[in-house]
Parts: C-alpha cells; sequence; structure tokens
C-alpha cells in the first residue's frame, strides 16, 4: 500500500520529515530517490529534527555518508546515518563502494536514510521504506512512500 503526499513547500517537507521521524526507530531503513533539487535532503532534514540528532544536517554527495549522533538535549534517542549513492553509480562496482562504507554495522542502532541507494542497499535489511520524490514546477513537492516487508504499511497508516 503506498502512501502519498503533497507538500506545497520545502519548510512543509522538512515539517513531514519531522513528522515521519515519529514513525522510526532503529534499524529502519529509507530509500530516497527523486530528481536532483527534489526535496531529499530537506525530508532527511526533518527526520534529523524529529529524531533530535546533533549537528547539521546537509547533503553528504561529497563525503558519502554522515553520521549523527542522538542528542538527549534535544530529545534524541536514535542516531541517523545519512548517505548519498549519487557519486557512486560512476563506479565499476558500486555494491562493493556500498559495501566499504559498512553501513551494516550501524543499521541496527540507526535510522538509515540513504539517498539514490535504491537497487544498492536493501539488502541490508528485510524490510524499509521506499521513499520517492519529485518537484512540481510550482516547487510542490509530491513524496510517495512503499513500504517493502515488515510493519511499515501500520506505522505508515499512524501518520494520516
Amino acid at each position: 500500500m503506498r502512501h502519498v503526499v503533497t507538500l506545497p513547500t520545502a519548510d512543509d517537507t522538512h515539517e513531514f520529515g519531522r513528522r515521519l521521524a515519529g514513525a522510526l526507530r532503529a534499524g529502519d531503513l529509507l530509500l530516497l530517490t527523486g530528481p536532483l533539487g527534489a526535496g531529499k535532503t530537506a525530508l532527511t532534514q526533518g527526520i534529523g529534527a524529529g529524531l533530535g540528532v546533533r549537528g547539521d544536517i546537509t547533503s553528504p554527495t561529497f563525503v558519502i555518508a554522515r553520521v549523527h549522533r542522538p542528542d538527549p538535549d534535544r530529545g534524541g534517542a536514535v542516531g541517523l546515518v545519512h548517505a548519498d549513492a549519487y557519486r557512486l553509480g560512476d563506479a565499476a562496482d558500486p555494491r562493493a563502494e556500498i559495501d566499504d562504507l559498512d553501513l551494516d554495522a550501524s543499521v541496527d542502532e540507526s535510522v538509515t536514510v540513504v539517498e539514490w541507494g535504491e537497487g544498492l542497499v536493501e539488502q541490508l535489511v528485510d524490510a524499509h521504506l521506499r521513499v520517492r520524490i519529485d518537484r512540481r514546477d510550482d516547487d510542490t513537492r509530491v513524496v510517495e512512500l512503499e513500504p517493502v516487508g515488515g510493519d511499515w504499511a501500520r506505522r505508515l497508516a499512524a501518520l494520516s
């Protein structure tokens, strides 16, 4: 069952990420896809705010992955790993480069968000959430959430 949300502004995208964080727990994997500038990082910033993690969340395009520890002063209990596989698409073996990131070492204790990771990281967990973000000409974002296994459908229903 897919869940579709229309978000008029980047601020709404951020706020939706904050709300989505309330449905997340350690061990969750989210795969974000969509064109450049669609709002993947804005959504992740909202997730980070909702999880109460330390540090500014910026696009990890050039560092590939960033780890944000929970900040107890902000109510954080679960960390966030934010990875970007965009630059790995040119690699001869992008799966080997994903393995080098060692995401499986932290996946059980953190929420892991991977931009451009579809087809590369699904094997890390038994269930995950696919998140497709499209941006219309009027800057409205359309976010499609597709649960794959686990109890994602039930958790997403609580967002409505």
